[in-house]
């Protein structure tokens, strides 16, 4: 189907190439309006006034379409949306939008059982509710040797920044490891994180996207800890839940036993 566009250009590419051929002629051969070379647009000066009371809606600030026609329906309540939002477009008053960050994704990485502690560890968070509904977030750390938890912080929010104050805490406590097993997390991937790993010389083990295959022991272990915890209480603040998951801890590393290790706890198979 032909439109009343694709006819213009037609017009226009058949009047430019072959001068001898009249106006009227050429619209005849291609069945186009003779009208169109004398119409002039009238919708630009209509939208003229439009067009000012939106420069002065914006200002020196930057506003989304959506507050813009609210702001001068609020002045000039005649004006309908789609009238603004189609001069607000037209004449360039979007904002240009962010490019999202596309993150490279890495290599294959499976698991690769240790054959001693502090070869290493594997990091991931968790989230939960208190009674009062307000959100919590765990960061539960576990050696890949023994399937060790190593420690569980429990906190409102857990940044790069308390990430790193928190694995200091273990690293003093257990030793360095020489890798941490990570997802891609904006936390693992800050640059405080990153110089963290370098100043202390540990290698950055993370998985693909899309692939908690890959971290498979601390997703598994995050399913008992959901299973015995987080589902099986209720706390009220973050100190009762940090209370009964040290006791959960101290069980799981001293007197379950683990399949895994032949039916060892942690503690014992160091040993």
């Amino acid at each position: 189907m032909v439109t009343p566009g694709d006819k213009e250009q037609c017009l226009s590419y058949v009047l430019s190439s072959y001068m001898e051929v009249s106006h009227a002629r050429a619209c005849r051969l291609l069945g186009c309006s003779r009208k169109t070379k004398y119409y002039k647009h009238k919708m630009p000066i209509k939208d003229k006034r439009i067009k000012e009371i939106i420069q002065k809606a914006i200002g020196t600030t930057r506003k989304g379409r959506v507050k813009v026609i609210k702001q001068v329906q609020k002045d000039y309540p005649e004006l309908g949306v789609s009238k603004i939002r189609r001069v607000y477009e037209r004449e360039g008053f979007s904002l240009s939008k962010k490019l999202r960050r596309r993150i490279k994704d890495n290599p294959k990485n499976p698991i690769q059982l240790p054959l001693a502690k502090n070869e290493e560890w594997a990091i991931d968070f968790m989230s939960d509710s208190l009674n009062s509904g307000r959100r919590i977030r765990t960061l539960n750390v576990i050696d890949h040797f023994n399937r060790e938890c190593k420690g569980i912080e429990i906190a409102i929010n857990l940044p790069a920044r308390r990430v790193i104050e928190y694995l200091d805490i273990l690293i003093e406590r257990h030793g360095t490891p020489k890798r941490i097993r990570t997802d891609n997390g904006p936390e693992f991937r800050s640059k405080l994180f990153q110089c963290w790993l370098t100043k202390n010389n540990i290698e950055w083990s993370r998985i693909r996207k899309g692939k908690p295959q890959e971290n498979a022991i601390v997703e598994r272990f995050n399913r008992t800890y959901r299973e015995d915890v987080l589902d099986a209480y209720v706390f009220n603040t973050i100190e009762d839940a940090q209370e009964v998951t040290n006791g959960f801890i101290e069980e799981y590393n001293e007197i379950r036993p683990h399949q895994a290790l032949n039916y060892q706890t942690p503690s014992s198979y160091v040993a």
